[in-house]
């Protein structure tokens, strides 16, 4: 009996079947399978609701890409329609740029740090700066990939990271 059982869990694993999706809300109008988007955080007007949970289940910062969009509509005052839909995400790898230096190896643990950059024309700043991301975050580095043409000279290199 529990060598069947444990089949079946290896099978709906191996599937996909019987994983748990993570839910969220977002406007109806941006509801749309594929749609990638960054959760900044809650919005202000959003204290008194009673599905707040639900839309705030996400961590800021992050990076989702919209998988499904259930029937489900809410009411909500903040957007313009009136109404959100349940959605399911997935988290997608985050890259970040990164000064090159010898803790900048596979594998290792860093802590974020913006740049700081003034150079606002330079196709990199948000990701050099942080932007949209915590500072003093804990990273891993899974992959240390190419090297950015950075204007002021810095020696810069893209980074595939995990949070922890």
């Amino acid at each position: 009996m529990l060598r069947k059982r444990l089949s079946k869990l290896r099978a709906s694993s191996e599937t996909g079947v019987g994983i748990m999706a993570k839910i969220s809300l977002i406007g109806i109008d941006l509801a749309k399978e594929g749609l990638e988007f960054r959760f900044v955080g809650p919005l202000v007007g959003c204290a008194e609701c009673r599905i707040k949970n639900v839309c705030f289940n996400l961590e800021p910062g992050r990076k989702y890409r919209i998988t499904k969009v259930r029937d489900k509509e809410n009411p909500c005052f903040v957007y313009d329609q009136d109404k959100v839909s349940t959605i399911e995400v997935e988290e997608l790898p985050e890259y970040v740029n990164l000064q090159a230096g010898r803790k900048l190896q596979e594998g290792s643990s860093v802590t974020m740090k913006s740049m700081d950059c003034d150079h606002f024309t330079c196709p990199h700043i948000e990701t050099c700066n942080l932007t949209h991301m915590r500072e003093g975050s804990k990273v891993t580095i899974k992959k240390v990939e190419e090297k950015i043409e950075c204007p002021k000279g810095y020696n810069m290199k893209r980074v595939l990271v995990n949070f922890h």
